[in-house]
């Protein structure tokens, strides 16, 4: 029974197909929330090339949100993220927060 299960799997030449690759999933932890709206901000402050129009995607504003909206988090899990977490998303805003008043000529280097 074995074999007729074995020769059902395997093609017509008797190799077998190659698995599809697996869809990646990233760590079920607070970075994986984080991240993405990071990189986004990245993307729009004009840091970084957005990956599906393969070229610059900038907007300022919305770049504004991305960094609110994780200054809304943070103010949110005040006092209930482990300390890594919370530097985690501190780092990412204090990077991010620099780079807009960059941009937006707020703070001249």
């Amino acid at each position: 029974m074995d074999e007729d299960r074995d020769e059902k799997a395997a093609g017509a030449d008797g190799k077998f197909a190659a698995e599809e690759p697996r869809e990646f999933l990233p760590p079920l932890d607070f970075s994986s929330l984080v991240y993405p709206f990071y990189s986004q901000a990245l993307i729009k402050l004009g840091v970084l090339e957005d990956p599906l129009k393969g070229g610059p995607a900038e907007s300022i504003d919305f770049a504004k949100r991305l960094i609110d909206l994780l200054d809304l988090l943070k103010d949110r899990t005040q006092g209930r993220l482990k300390p890594a977490e919370y530097d985690f998303l501190e780092a990412g805003l204090t990077d991010l927060k620099m780079r807009y008043m960059q941009k937006t000529e707020i703070l001249k280097v």
